[in-house]
């Protein structure tokens, strides 16, 4: 009797083995909060993939700093769907909010592979003043990286690389953008912009020239925003041998965003070009050539020009040789007022962060901050961030008591990106 007291429960216990958890299971030991975690985490192990996404869930909606280390874990699962649930709860811890919208959140299985598909919009990024644990940013290089992964997990690592802009990844990225794949390629490509880091720029250049118009447009664009001067040859050869529209977009902006003298006869062929997008792109290089000989003929072009997006290149320009004046039809005051826009904000936004690094134009923008609408604000609230000195943290701490919630939030992490970034 006693030997049957003691091999009873050796039974049961074979025959109650890990698999037999089930999500259930999971969701009812995640109730207990931060708690469970420790539970959950030894769950991971469980052979029932079903399991193990459901790990990767609930330690999502759990949050805390506790669940990074188990998540981390998870990036190194065997199967696709926990790995880019995994990346995307990273991301989530970060930036709050991004599982909804993330790859994962369109997964579906279908069989024994899964499915999913990534946003053409890919301009999220974490405030710079959030700092990510080198662990996570490590995590997310080796699936990048790693040709073991399949191909819709290294480019939701590389995605997640630049939101997080994960300087320490930068070399991952690179040996990623040597891939196959398109999407691993392209996203690897995004997330060195997000960076910014100029040291990468020569590293892939030999993309420049890629048979894929989407990769070889992201190529372009990231060498143009990376400031690879080295690379203006190899982009007039582009622009001058390519029947591409995006391409010669994207060549002709990039060189605009590497001024040399040598490119003035580039700038002033596509000054009057019949496409609105050349014509612009035209502008941006005689506004960083900043020659102050040009700004007649730039006055004659602003007033002539009809189309918003080369009026905006227009006024960027001319507000980068000097026209920093706010009247009612000034080249600045047009940026500002474009920032109340749906449709053009995105463009005017970047031309004034660049034209407040001249401290000539940033002291003109504090007026308008403080007395502008909502959107006006927020923008130039946002230019500030990004371009703004130890001055402008003053004048960003009088927006933090403005009556709208949405323009006082913005103030407050305004003064926290400054402070953290100077």
């Amino acid at each position: 009797m006693r030997l049957s007291a003691v091999l009873l429960p050796l039974a049961l216990a074979v025959l109650t083995p890990a698999q037999e958890v089930r999500p259930k299971d999971v969701r009812d030991t995640a109730k207990a909060g931060p708690s469970a975690i420790p539970k959950l985490q030894e769950m991971l192990k469980n052979p029932s993939v079903e399991v193990r996404v459901e790990v990767v869930k609930q330690l999502t909606d759990i949050g805390t700093q506790r669940s990074l280390d188990p998540l981390i874990q998870a990036t190194h699962d065997t199967d696709a769907e926990v790995q880019i649930r995994a990346t995307d709860a990273l991301v989530n811890f970060y930036l709050p909010g991004y599982v909804q919208t993330g790859f994962g959140a369109g997964l579906k299985r279908v069989g024994t592979s899964i499915k999913g598909h990534f946003t053409d919009t890919n301009d999220q990024v974490i405030p710079g003043f959030v700092v990510v644990r080198p662990e996570v940013i490590a995590a997310l290089g080796e699936m990048a990286r790693s040709d073991k992964n399949s191909m819709d997990t290294r480019a939701n690592a590389a995605r997640a690389i630049g939101i997080l802009r994960g300087q320490a990844a930068v070399s991952d990225l690179i040996e990623a953008a040597h891939s196959k794949n398109t999407e691993v390629i392209y996203e690897s490509l995004t997330a060195l912009e997000k960076i910014r880091d100029e040291s990468a720029a020569p590293r892939i250049s030999f993309l420049l020239h890629d048979l894929d118009p989407k990769v070889q447009v992201a190529a372009i664009e990231a060498t143009g925003l990376l400031l690879n001067k080295s690379a203006v040859p190899d982009l007039t050869g582009v622009l001058n041998r390519t029947r591409d529209a995006r391409v010669r977009h994207a060549a002709l902006t990039a060189i605009a965003m590497l001024p040399l003298e040598s490119s003035r006869p580039l700038y002033a062929q596509y000054l009057n070009d019949k496409d609105d997008k050349m014509r612009a792109a035209a502008a941006e290089g005689y506004a960083r050539l900043r020659n102050p000989s040009d700004l007649a003929m730039l006055d004659k072009a602003f007033a002539a020009e009809t189309k918003t997006q080369p009026r905006l290149s227009l006024a960027f320009a001319l507000v980068m040789l000097g026209r920093t004046n706010l009247t009612e039809f000034s080249p600045l005051q047009y940026l500002i007022n474009t920032l109340n826009s749906g449709s053009y904000k995105g463009v005017a936004l970047p031309f004034l962060t660049e034209a407040a690094r001249l401290d000539n134009v940033r002291q003109v923008l504090y007026a308008p901050m403080q007395s502008g609408t909502k959107d006006e604000k927020i923008g130039l609230l946002r230019v500030l961030a990004r371009s703004g000195d130890s001055s402008s943290v003053r004048e960003a701490q009088k927006l933090t008591n403005d009556p709208d919630p949405e323009v006082s939030q913005e103030a407050l992490r305004t003064v926290r990106t400054l402070q953290a970034r100077l």
